[in-house]
C-alpha cells in the first residue's frame, strides 16, 4: 500500500544544515498554504502554548536509512537497539515529530521556538498540544536517552 501525502506548509529558519543538537532557540515560521486549507485553518490556535509538528525529512539522503539496530548517534558506548527504539532521523518514511512553543500566529504562519526541522522542510501536519494527550503514568527511559539528549534543545 502507498500512502500519498500533501505538505500543508513550509518551515523557513537559519537552520540550513542537518544537525544532531542546539534547536532550543531556534525560531522558526511555517507558512501554511491558505489557498488549499483556507484562510480560517489556523483560526484559535493562539489559545494554545504549543504544538505537535509531523514533518518530512526530505533532505535526508535516502542510501543512509536504516531499518535495523544501530547505536545511538553511532557513539558504541551506547547499546545497539532497533531502529523504532530511537528517534533518529535517518528512519523509514522519514517523518519526524517535534513539539513546539508558538510565540505568535498571523494570518497564514506560524512563529515557533524548538521546531527541529531545517529550513524549508514541508510540514505534514500540526496538531495543538493539549496536556490530555500526555502519557499517563510514570514515564520511563535508558539512561543513554539523557546523554543523547543532553544538548538537543540547549
Amino acid at each position: 500500500m502507498n500512502i500519498e501525502l500533501k505538505p500543508i506548509g513550509y518551515v523557513s529558519n537559519d537552520r540550513k544544515e542537518i544537525a544532531d543538537d542546539f534547536w532550543g532557540g531556534v525560531v522558526s515560521s511555517i507558512k501554511i498554504d491558505v489557498e488549499a486549507y483556507g484562510v480560517d485553518c489556523l483560526e484559535g490556535l493562539d489559545t494554545f502554548s504549543h504544538i505537535e509538528v509531523i514533518f518530512y525529512m526530505n533532505k535526508i539522503d535516502p542510501s543512509k536509512i536504516y531499518t535495523g539496530s544501530r547505536h545511538p548517534r553511532n557513539n558504541p558506548d551506547f547499546p545497539l537497539i532497533g531502529i523504532f527504539a530511537q528517534r533518529v532521523k535517518n528512519r523509514p518514511n522519514l517523518l519526524g515529530l517535534s513539539r513546539c512553543k508558538i510565540l505568535s500566529v498571523n494570518g497564514d504562519t506560524i512563529l515557533v521556538q524548538g521546531l527541529d526541522a531545517i529550513d524549508g522542510t514541508p510540514i505534514i501536519d500540526i496538531k495543538p498540544y493539549m496536556v490530555q494527550f500526555a502519557p499517563i503514568g510514570l514515564i520511563r527511559q535508558p539512561a543513554w536517552a539523557d546523554d543523547v539528549m543532553r544538548d538537543y534543545y540547549r
